[in-house]
């Protein structure tokens, strides 16, 4: 993982591997510890990433800990190459845990520096055939591009190819007997060879160049029997085109060779784009930290540096169009900030002089300058990142299995292929190879093995850039399935602050006056009723009477101040504000859910009220409809918290949430849920993080709130970053969409087995079809997983795929005729709701 704020690196990976690739025989220079922070993070030996002060004293003695790493793979095409190199990383002494995946093409290693150091798992994995690069740098991208170009070319030579041969068997197709004569038909010939060798050479090389690397080390991959299936056919048209009298000179195939490489090749460079697009969404993301960054040097001048190189401190400078580096706050300039990563809001938010970045987020109007503040691990960025990085590489239940499946079904392939063979050899030898050619291209599983992993990483992807983070994969098959969704109160289905529902006032005090009475002390506090009042006297003209002096604070109680009216030189009043016995007078068991009074102090010393203020928790705008969508949906709702009950049934009320339970403890919420469960129920929990890790973890998929939790601690499977409650039915919808197309997936694999080993074996399906069969089959796949890349399902009545913040989403079709919320009219009787 790319940590900015890393020890400085040495000199020989300093700003010049911001540019060049590294070469793999200075790879033994990543074993300096200094280096690690580049491409891992200290972790437990268990391989759970370490958080806070235990992160910072990893990092400063590396060698004291377990470090997990990211390392992009280069050479692996398949299911069977990941089991390969999890083998061989796992044959390493020191190597803890590796997990590779087969749709990413990357790996994560757990290891343990007293045992081992990069180099030397590195080298297991070159040993293996393959080749490991530190992932998250820029080396590891241009090699992305590299691998792209060079599959480009390969195409386009293999199409060059195809068309010259084509041209040349043309005749061969058309001719009547007595047409062509025997001369011309192997002049033909001669020229269908030539043409078709630098295909063979170029276009063909790295499936030869891993056929022979796979018979080297015993062992089978799927793009063994695709080499034999080229080389075979090769090698009879050569036969028959050298020796045209010989058992193999009846007919050349080099224009099924071509149309089959091309037709191969073009489905691998479509499916390597399209990878990059769907399931790459999720590399895209984790690489929005800057190379370099422009830092402020001693004389005042600005100079680019690696941006590991940055520290806590450093004053850098920001252009427009580059992401914050790191976590800071703005000294000079002022911009506005994407900020969609962390919080899911797409809308700019403005930063300026003083405010606070954070890293991962883009600068999109001007440059600014930025003091660190925080960097590497300290970062949310850094949080997120490992989190993504960590669900990249886990492998569904239904993945798992088509690995299991891969070896013994390509064995079986080879077996189906050479029995084939033996039936067809005694009436033509030549037709007996091209069958076993079809036979060995058309069952290779390259669908079977894309189908999961290629969906569930795509759907993770698309949640990820709408600010829900997938921590686990698993998760996305235990949603689609859920049935009932609890949910915790303040913080999920309320947010963290309160709501002025009502003000009351007593005597000859106006409720204007005595809002703005009441706020010019709640200004002075950061007590949430004494911020719901500040912001109920901010939306209406403010009076600015009031000069606040001498004021207290009785903590959990309420304020004491003296307060003057500046514009009608009155005496000094004397002011409290807070509960009723603060206050000096009766309690109202009104039925408010949190009452504050305000009372004054008269010259006999005895305190008169001049209002009450009924507040109430602030229910989210989208709670309502997001819990009549659920339950449309099929999925019941139940609330179940630690407030009081009164509380508790006034929120579920308002949410339209049947089931509420108040006064539960943590492992009172843990019971119910486990009650739901032995029901038979397939139960999902939405929390926010704080108290709920008991029952988040026993849910069968959970949902938390970043801004509430620490995201390394958080126990649930998923993650909103964002302040939208609709993201959890949007969520919902996407799984269900995701099993769809992994089960669609699925069927199209074995059914397009099941349909065209056959014919390929009694000899219907010539080799040319057979490659076209082998590359749509993949590409189909590909392509059905990319439809889960568009926006989140939109939910019904709504506008857009989801609420911004602060916006009042599209009211239910349910609730059309209602009349519309009215806003807070302070002269209206008490308890008017708002």
């Amino acid at each position: 993982m790319f940590q900015p704020g890393a020890p400085a690196a040495s000199p020989a990976l300093q700003l010049d591997s911001v540019t060049n690739p590294l070469p793999m025989q200075r790879v033994e220079l990543l074993d300096d510890p200094q280096e690690w922070l580049a491409f891992g993070r200290p972790c437990t030996p268990a391989g759970t990433p370490l958080a806070g002060s235990a992160a910072d004293s990893a990092s400063a003695d590396p060698a004291s800990t377990a470090w997990d790493s990211q390392v992009v793979l280069e050479g692996m095409h398949c299911a069977a190459c990941a089991l390969t190199i999890e083998d061989a990383l796992r044959a390493v002494p020191g190597v803890v845990q590796a997990d590779v995946s087969a749709a990413t093409r990357r790996a994560r290693v757990v290891w343990q520096p007293g045992r081992v150091v990069p180099s030397q798992w590195m080298e297991a994995v070159r040993r293996a055939g393959y080749r490991a690069m530190p992932a998250m740098d820029a080396f590891a991208r241009d090699q992305r591009l590299r691998e792209s170009r060079r599959a480009l070319w390969r195409w386009l030579v293999a199409g060059f190819c195809m068309m010259q041969v084509m041209m040349y068997a043309w005749p061969a197709y058309v001719a009547q007997p007595g047409d062509l004569s025997g001369e011309m038909e192997q002049l033909l010939r001669w020229a269908s060879w030539v043409i078709t060798l630098p295909m063979v050479v170029f276009s063909c090389g790295p499936f030869f160049a891993s056929a022979l690397r796979d018979i080297r080390l015993r062992r089978v991959s799927m793009d063994l029997p695709v080499a034999l299936g080229m080389a075979i056919t090769f090698v009879v048209s050569t036969a028959g085109t050298f020796d045209p009298a010989g058992i193999f000179g009846k007919d050349v195939y080099y224009d099924s060779l071509t149309m089959f490489v091309f037709f191969l090749l073009t489905g691998r460079w479509l499916e390597l784009r399209l990878r990059d697009r769907t399931a790459g969404a999720l590399e895209a993301v984790m690489n929005r930290l800057p190379d370099s960054v422009e830092r402020r040097a001693a004389d005042g001048s600005f100079t680019r540096v690696a941006t590991r190189r940055i520290g806590a401190g450093d004053t850098i400078r920001v252009l427009p169009g580059e992401a914050f580096p790191a976590d800071g706050r703005i000294t000079a300039g002022s911009t506005h900030a994407d900020e969609a990563l962390l919080t899911g809001e797409s809308t700019p938010v403005a930063r300026p002089v003083g405010s606070s970045v954070t890293a991962g987020s883009y600068n999109l109007q001007s440059p600014v300058e930025v003091l660190v503040e925080g960097t590497g691990g300290q970062t949310r960025f850094a949080q997120i990142v490992a989190l993504m990085e960590s669900a990249s590489l886990q492998k569904p239940r239904l993945a798992q299995l088509a690995d299991r499946i891969a070896r013994p079904f390509l064995v079986a392939v080879l077996l189906a292929a050479a029995l084939a063979a033996a039936y067809w050899w005694p009436s033509d030898p030549g037709h007996a190879l091209m069958v076993a050619v079809a036979v060995l291209i058309v069952t290779c599983p390259c669908a079977l093995s894309l189908a999961t992993p290629v969906a569930m990483l795509t759907a993770a992807g698309t949640l990820a850039r709408h600010g829900v983070l997938v921590r686990n994969l698993q998760g996305l098959e235990a949603l689609a399935q859920v049935d009932t969704m609890v949910f915790d109160k303040t913080g999920t289905l309320t947010r963290d602050g309160m709501a002025l529902q009502a003000v009351r006032p007593a005597g000859s005090c106006s409720a204007e006056e005595a809002l703005d009475l009441a706020a010019a002390l709640a200004r002075q506090s950061m007590h949430p009723a004494s911020r719901a009042l500040a912001a109920a006297a901010a939306r209406q003209a403010p009076l600015g009477r009031w000069q606040v002096k001498g004021l207290q604070e009785d903590a959990g109680q309420g304020l004491t101040a003296t307060v003057e009216d500046v514009t009608g030189g009155m005496v000094a009043r004397t002011i409290r504000l807070g509960s009723a016995h603060h206050a000096g007078v009766a309690s109202d068991d009104s039925g408010a859910a949190l009452q504050v009074v305000l009372s004054e102090q008269a010259s006999d010393g005895a305190l008169r009220e001049l209002a009450r203020f009924d507040l109430v928790e602030d229910l989210r705008a989208e709670a309502s409809a997001v819990v009549q969508t659920l339950q449309q949906d099929g999925v019941a709702a139940q609330l179940l918290s630690g407030d009081r009950r009164g509380a508790v049934q006034r929120v579920a009320a308002q949410a339209g949430i049947a089931r509420a339970q108040g006064e539960c403890t943590p492992q009172g919420k843990l019971a119910a849920l486990q009650a739901l469960q032995v029901q038979g129920h397939h139960v999902a929990m939405v929390g926010d993080g704080l108290n709920d890790g008991p029952v988040l973890a026993g849910a069968h998929v959970s949902f938390a709130f970043g801004r509430s939790v620490p995201l390394a601690q958080s126990r649930a499977d998923f993650v909103v970053l964002g302040d939208s409650l609709a993201l959890v039915p949007q969520t919902v919808l996407l799984a269900r969409r995701t099993l769809r197309v992994v089960r669609q997936n699925l069927w199209w694999a074995a059914g397009y087995n099941a349909l065209c080993v056959p014919l390929a074996v009694v000899g219907w399906m010539p080799a040319w079809l057979a490659g076209l069969g082998m590359a749509l089959s993949s590409l189909l796949v590909v392509l059905n997983a990319a439809r889960l890349a568009r926006d989140l399902p939109s939910l019904p009545g709504w506008q857009g795929s989801q609420p911004r913040e602060g916006a009042v989403p599209a009211r239910p079709d349910s609730l059309a005729g209602s009349p519309p919320p009215q806003p807070l009219d302070l002269s209206k009787n008490p308890l008017e709701p708002v």
